[in-house]
């Protein structure tokens, strides 16, 4: 088998960075610009630079994105080693010794932490769960599908419904967090709130009403962190009139 090259890897490095997203924002560390530089080498070691829009971002949440990029792409077979070191951060020091160590967040923070990561990290999921179903359903609406209809979809009529590209792009996210909240099985109703039940049509306006307010509030902390990231690292002349480049050419990855 020819082993890939140095390029293939990256590649494949990126590609396992953008599957980790920010817990309270749900979008990819590589779209928020959080990557500041990659390294990979012939032997199979990875070197990750991270970067937070404050200096005093939260260390749960800092943690938890470090850790889900070292697992992220420690999962490829290729890597040997995988590094992942957060810049000019309060608690950069500890959080960098966590991760090379292989520690949780508790065994990293002992007597500081203020729990683990587990119920932090399900709220987060019911939240992106929320907004990526509101969004579905506010399109599918909008293209004319009643709200009876819509509440008696199965997993498998959903999966199979015929949508334009953007109603299949909304699907896909989805589908991707339906199980956070109950079985996904093809049986399973497509449509259910955060303790799983089945959503009602006549009440369908009022549901999505209140998880748009979810979905509004992301948006603005998303807005919030990428002016705070860009006046921070000066990355203002990076993307002006660049915003179409990949996130490697405009953050600057080292071989």
């Amino acid at each position: 088998m020819v082993p890939d090259s140095l390029a293939d890897r990256r590649k494949q490095v990126w590609d396992r960075l953008r599957i980790v997203t920010d817990p309270e924002l749900d979008e990819s560390v590589v779209d928020l610009d959080f990557i500041a530089a990659t390294e990979v080498d012939a032997e199979g070691s990875v070197r990750v630079g991270f970067r937070l829009p404050t200096y005093w971002c939260a260390a749960n949440f800092s943690y938890m994105m470090a850790d889900d990029i070292r697992v992220a792409v420690g999962s490829l077979p290729w890597v040997k080693s995988i590094e992942v070191r957060i810049g000019e951060h309060m608690y950069a020091d500890k959080i960098n010794a966590g991760l090379a160590g292989g520690l949780s967040f508790l065994e990293a923070f002992a007597e500081d932490a203020d729990g683990d990561l587990t119920s932090l990290r399900r709220t987060f999921l019911v939240k992106a769960f929320q907004r990526r179903q509101a969004a579905l359903l506010a399109h599918l609406l909008e293209a004319g599908r009643g709200a009876a209809e819509l509440v008696d979809l199965t997993l498998d009529e959903l999966a199979n419904a015929e949508l334009d590209a953007e109603g299949d792009r909304l699907r896909a996210r989805y589908l991707d967090r339906r199980e956070v909240v109950g079985a996904a099985n093809g049986a399973a109703r497509a449509f259910v709130d955060a303790e799983g039940d089945r959503l009602q049509a006549e009440t369908l306006s009022i549901y999505l009403r209140a998880m748009r307010r979810v979905a509004v509030n992301a948006e603005f902390n998303g807005a919030l962190c990428r002016g705070l990231l860009r006046e921070r690292f000066d990355l203002a002349a990076a993307t002006a009139g660049g915003s179409d480049k990949p996130a490697e050419e405009r953050v600057g990855v080292r071989a």
